[in-house]
């Protein structure tokens, strides 16, 4: 199941309200919304964006916020 683009399009980093960019795992299947204000990516489980902070994962560099849409 993928998210809508559209929706993508809306949805914005629940704690600084910045935008997300998609990022997709090896399979080229969404995975993780992130944000490169915060270097947070929130997981895409089943489909749905798990929005919460406490099951983002930090990113270590910068570099590892590129959007790979």
């Amino acid at each position: 199941m993928t998210l809508d683009h559209r929706l993508i399009d809306l949805l914005v980093c629940p704690l600084c309200k910045g935008p997300l960019t998609m990022q997709r795992d090896a399979q080229m299947r969404q995975s993780e919304l992130v944000c490169a204000a915060d270097r947070l990516a929130f997981p895409i489980r089943d489909g749905i964006p798990v929005m919460l902070e406490s099951e983002a994962r930090t990113l270590d560099s910068p570099s590892a916020a590129a959007p790979l849409e």
